[in-house]
């Protein structure tokens, strides 16, 4: 992702000029305009969203042509032409044509499509952050345009600051929601037991590759059943 991608205009008085949202995507139609290897990495990253994809672009590069023969992507071999975008939810212009790229814009807005146009700020209804993904974890960071060194500078820390383990941890604990809903009624009360699932030895055992014993640690700090042997609850 390039700098520019990365953050934009910021509005009046030092307000984001945007609004933080991440979007489901499964099974959603996304267009990709461009054959290249920034279009490839999109390709890539809307693939791991779960979204159907659609590339149309005359030629494409080796990546490109990898991923085509992935389950979920369709190619048009061909020029972009007004009317493409029908359908989709959301599109990228990755082309080096400015004039392509203009021509997607303005029909992405005007059918009212988020739209990201490759390293053209002023033609994007949406921007991509600088991300840390954990598995079940995902930090989004932008400096809305101030200064994209910042952000990928507190991605790095946020990297080294946030091991992997915190994917399995969020994984743990999301089996254990239902559980606890059930368990216990008061929501100050969950509360206050998350809070000490998060600051117990739970994450540490997970790190060390002790996964039952991290289970099992949380099961009690949150007051529900314990494991069976055969790694049931009872």
């Amino acid at each position: 992702m390039t700098s520019s991608q990365e953050d934009v205009a910021t509005a009046k008085g030092g307000e984001s000029a945007y609004f933080p949202a991440f979007i489901d995507l499964r099974g959603k139609l996304c267009l990709i305009v461009g054959g290249g290897e920034v279009a490839a990495r999109k390709v890539r990253s809307l693939l791991a969203a779960g979204a159907c994809v659609r590339v149309i672009a005359p030629e494409v590069c080796d990546e490109m042509s990898a991923l085509l023969r992935s389950a979920g992507v369709t190619h048009d071999c061909r020029e972009y032409a007004d009317g493409d975008l029908a359908g989709s939810v959301l599109v990228f212009a990755a082309t080096d044509d400015a004039d392509v790229n203009a021509a997607v814009y303005r029909e992405a807005t005007r059918r009212g499509i988020l739209v990201n146009v490759v390293d053209d700020p002023a033609h994007c209804t949406f921007i991509v952050p600088s991300q840390v993904v954990r598995d079940g974890v995902c930090i989004a960071i932008s400096t809305q345009g101030q200064s994209p060194a910042l952000a990928r500078h507190l991605r790095e820390k946020i990297e080294q600051a946030v091991p992997p383990a915190y994917g399995e941890l969020a994984r743990l604990l999301g089996r254990l929601r239902d559980e606890v809903k059930e368990a216990v009624p008061s929501g100050e009360e969950r509360a206050s037991r998350w809070e000490a699932v998060l600051e117990s030895d739970v994450l540490s055992l997970i790190e060390r590759g002790r996964a039952r014993e991290a289970e099992e640690l949380a099961r009690e700090i949150l007051g529900l059943r314990p494991l069976t042997r055969e790694g049931r609850t009872q």
